[in-house]
């Protein structure tokens, strides 16, 4: 059975189920988006210099270039666009990998998580249960004793 010939069948289901080919086709893409940015920064120079440069009789100095504003305006925000676009495909393309990367990861992860989880749970060996308490004098730690300035470190004798 041919693969078009199944209702279900769509031509991007095998490069979704790749991370190489998603990000061979993510990058075609960008190319495309990058060569029709280009086009379009061409477009807005050229009716940036054709708008500021329709006077209408009576107009002022500033006239024409107010009118040319709100157009300069949208197509900046649609090269701001495109621009987010092919920003927003390589980062799709670094998701994609590290996706199955995290899957690949997961089986490792959860034996490890696993391991951890049964060492915490084991009994405490025996032998640290059974060693003798030490006895004499408590460490310098234990907050008594000890000098309580550095004025008192040259007399070490107690009261």
């Amino acid at each position: 059975m041919n693969s078009n010939d199944d209702p279900s069948y769509s031509p991007l289901r095998d490069v979704a189920q790749s991370p190489e080919a998603t990000a061979r086709y993510l990058a075609d893409v960008q190319r495309v988006l990058l060569d029709i940015g280009r086009n379009l920064e061409a477009l807005a120079l050229e009716t940036r210099v054709h708008c500021r440069d329709t006077h209408v009789e009576g107009d002022r100095w500033f006239d024409a270039w107010m009118r040319a504003q709100p157009v300069e305006r949208a197509l900046k925000d649609v090269l701001k666009h495109v621009e987010g676009v092919t920003k927003g495909l390589e980062k799709s393309a670094f998701k994609r990998r590290a996706h199955d990367e995290a899957v690949a990861n997961t089986a490792k992860k959860r034996k490890e998580k696993e391991l951890e989880k049964r060492r915490k749970n084991a009994p405490p060996l025996r032998a640290a249960q059974q060693s003798p308490p030490q006895q004499g004098r408590e460490g310098h730690n234990s907050g008594y004793g000890g000098p309580t300035s550095i004025y008192d470190l040259g007399n070490r004798e107690s009261a």
